[in-house]
């Protein structure tokens, strides 16, 4: 294994989560990374919550407006009300493998929850292996034993698991799926649209027999992704191999046409396996990299949309997890502008998260704690 991406996964195992047939056409103009001396919201993000365990992801409930959900690698949803750690909402520690890249990865509420009370979550199980599963609630807690799969994927290497769950614009379901790990995406498995490794799948969950559907493909590790609450946008954070940390987006208007976000063909903007061929589909190039230099594990975030941050709405907020920097862009008619370092570092900083009011939070497995974005 190759040095710089050896130390990688040293930090990243150690903290992380303890990571048409025819013409192609390359849809995207890519920029170059640009330091930026000054803060550029005028904000910090400062701590909300301490005493979380290794905490993964953070997201809210439709209709709780005072309730936050914390997901813990070791199979733990905690709710957190008024600055302080409430209770526990879901124990599934007894199904988690956890450790390294593993564990419980994300959770997220049905749009209907206020009426049906589902809500779905991605975590590893005890044999190494993706799983997503349904389950339902009663009187503020998860009830365990409604549990419904609805995705499972053989993981051939306990890296590269992706993780994350959104619900998009339409109504979906979606998935990020890593390229199942090791070096290299060693089988290919990213650009073979037989495998679901190295994809953005999304389903319908309510409807009996619906089927998971390929998206997007070509992506390492896409360990956080998020739509745009005002647009229904979408933007990937792609953890890189050895060279380059990659921003992907796509507007809401092309999210039905398939993407090829190009690895193990490119790495970022630079070619990166130069016998394997391009599959199917548009090939997306990203809006944003940076170098190992400036960091080695890009985790994505949210476009801000709340109301106390003036100079933040709109801007879209991701960070490095091993440097602890952020930055945040806007993107305009497809392509990344202005650029910013922010003032804030959070050292193994694991995901960003969106309250109900659009404000921003952020988690740190090492630290333990929520953070939350202020002017």
């Amino acid at each position: 294994m190759a040095r710089p991406e050896r130390l990688r996964s040293v930090l990243i195992f150690a903290a992380k989560l303890a990571g048409a047939i025819g013409v192609v056409v390359l849809i995207v103009v890519v920029r170059p990374f640009v330091r930026s001396g000054q803060p550029s919201t005028n904000s910090n993000l400062e701590p909300y919550v301490s005493g979380l365990r290794s905490p993964t992801f953070v997201a809210t409930a439709p209709g709780e407006p005072d309730r936050l959900y914390v997901v813990e690698q070791a199979g733990t949803i905690r709710y957190v009300e008024g600055r302080r750690i409430a209770g526990t909402f879901l124990d599934i520690r007894s199904e988690v493998g956890s450790g390294g890249e593993r564990g419980l990865l994300s959770v997220a509420f049905s749009p209907t929850y206020e009426s049906d009370h589902r809500f779905y979550v991605d975590y590893t199980d005890r044999a190494g292996d993706t799983r997503v599963v349904e389950f339902r609630s009663r009187d503020g807690r998860a009830l365990v034993s409604s549990a419904r799969q609805l995705l499972f994927v053989d993981q051939p290497y306990p890296n590269h698991n992706g993780g994350q769950l959104q619900f998009g614009p339409d109504g979906l379901l979606y998935v990020g799926m890593g390229d199942g790990g090791s070096e290299g995406d060693p089988q290919n498995r990213a650009q073979n649209l037989e495998e679901r490794l190295g994809k953005l799948l999304r389903i319908d969950p309510s409807r009996p027999g619906a089927r998971w559907q390929i998206i997007g493909y070509g992506l390492r590790n896409p360990w956080r992704f998020s739509f745009d609450r005002a647009n229904g946008d979408l933007y990937i954070a792609d953890v890189g191999q050895q060279a380059w940390e990659e921003i992907d987006y796509r507007p809401h208007t092309q999210l039905d046409t398939l993407a090829n976000y190009g690895w193990r063909v490119y790495e970022g903007r630079t070619r990166y396996a130069s016998g394997t061929p391009a599959g199917h589909g548009q090939l997306v190039g990203p809006v944003s990299v940076y170098g190992h230099d400036q960091g080695c594990s890009v985790t994505g975030g949210y476009v801000y949309r709340g109301r106390k941050v003036a100079g933040a709405v709109g801007r879209y907020f991701f960070g490095d997890f091993c440097s602890g920097t952020i930055w945040s862009l806007r993107v305009d008619h497809g392509r990344a502008v202005d650029l910013r370092k922010e003032r804030p570092r959070i050292g193994q900083l694991a995901s960003f998260g969106e309250g109900p009011d659009g404000a921003l939070y952020a988690v740190s497995t090492g630290g333990g704690r929520l953070y939350r974005l202020v002017g």
